[in-house]
């Protein structure tokens, strides 16, 4: 088969792709992926056929960048949507399968459907498929009070059909499809994956039939850490990790993130992430830039961090208590998950003061957490792109688009 493989995000997003890639490509299946500009020079280099998609996203996380106006955002909604059209619809040419994984995957179907291939739809996390047991993801635009779980969800449609619906359907009509009414349940399909592992990230229902929850994507990263990160780890206790990934961050919060390691004694690893901190220049302070994570998270008394998908499945798979600062969207889940089972702490969302880092890494490096942490990432799998692949070439030629 040939199968195209689309997201649209930041490291999170993008690495489960590739473990699912890898998976397929060892299976004998040609593998095709649509992912941000940002990442194509990477993965040319592990010999992928990659077609970029939109723009750099790295620009997005300067602490700098004006917030764009209410008519800013209409005219990128729009721009998104005519970008997936049509550099998607080009990639998908001869493809058997496409794979719409992460948020905001507008076009993947409806292409599925002119070429008469195959569509799934995968999320990374349990809150962005919609279930009456819980609500979507926290947004700025949420409406105030506490409504029912069915309401929010009904909210979020609105919100999908205003802002994409109308573009979506356009080029829809451009091809000779109907119009959707619902954009959301068209995307989400009615049998989307959950690509999260199942003790760390569970869908709420168990046994429902309507998800297939196949574990966690994890690709295995092989690359050595840096000789300098390397001689670091070696000269001392272990230290504490802080990396906010593709998240905005006040260049400031490198010292504040450094103070609250010192605090407890220990010395700090802080990830430069997209937001380009620079780390304190002192001995006991190491920055990094793009590093292996599954190594360097076996390595650390803790991981500081902003709660994405991706980091948190990496620090629980690697027995190290977490600090969640949570941030935006899915964030909020799993800086509430890594408190319900006991395996770290979480501040208040929104970038963390000195004092919060330095409160909640007393919980995260207490010595009953440190165990709890160690023992459940023998809980987390790391099979859930070979789960996904296989189901995926067992069920693809049944799977209407």
């Amino acid at each position: 088969m040939r199968v195209l493989l689309s997201t649209i995000g930041s490291r999170g997003e993008v690495q489960p792709v590739v473990a699912l890639a890898s998976e397929l490509s060892a299976l004998g299946q040609d593998v095709r992926l649509c992912v941000p500009p940002d990442f194509r020079d990477g993965l040319d280099e592990l010999g992928f056929d990659v077609v970029p998609i939109g723009p750099l996203l790295r620009g997005t996380a300067s602490a700098h960048r004006v917030p764009p106006t209410p008519e800013q955002i209409r005219r990128a909604a729009e721009d998104t949507v005519t970008t997936q059209f049509e550099t998607i619809g080009a990639a998908a040419e001869g493809c058997d399968v496409l794979v719409a994984a992460g948020a905001l995957q507008f076009a993947a179907r409806s292409i599925a459907e002119r070429r008469g291939a195959a569509y799934v739809y995968a999320s990374f996390c349990p809150i962005t498929l919609p279930s009456d047991l819980h609500a979507p993801p926290p947004m700025p635009w949420r409406s105030p009070g506490k409504a029912e779980n069915r309401a929010l969800w009904a909210e979020d449609a609105d919100r999908w059909n205003t802002f994409f619906g109308a573009r979506v359907n356009e080029h829809r009509a451009a091809a000779g499809q109907p119009p959707l009414a619902d954009l959301p349940t068209h995307v989400f399909s009615d049998r989307p994956w959950l690509a999260a592992d199942a003790a760390l990230a569970p869908w709420p229902e168990p046994g429902d039939s309507r998800i297939v929850q196949t574990g966690a994507w994890i690709w295995p990263d092989e690359r050595p850490l840096p000789p300098g990160l390397e001689e670091f780890l070696d000269a001392g206790e272990p230290p504490v990790y802080f990396g906010f990934g593709s998240m905005r961050a006040p260049g400031e919060l490198a010292e504040s993130m450094l103070a609250s390691a010192r605090a407890h004694g220990r010395r700090a690893v802080i990830a430069r992430g997209w937001a380009d901190l620079a780390a304190p220049g002192a001995s006991d302070c190491f920055g990094v830039g793009e590093v292996n994570q599954q190594a360097l998270f076996r390595r650390v008394a803790a991981v500081v961090h902003h709660g994405g998908a991706g980091t948190t499945t990496a620090a629980a798979r690697a027995g190290a208590p977490q600090v969640v600062a949570p941030q935006m969207y899915d964030q909020h889940y799993f800086a509430a998950r890594v408190g319900t089972l006991g395996i770290g702490a979480a501040t208040e969302p929104g970038v963390p003061a000195e004092a919060a880092l330095t409160a909640a890494l007393e919980v995260a490096l207490s010595p009953e957490v440190a165990a709890r942490a160690r023992r459940f990432a023998g809980e987390v799998r790391a099979d859930g792109a070979s789960v996904a692949a296989s189901h995926l070439l067992a069920t693809a030629p049944l799977t209407s688009a």
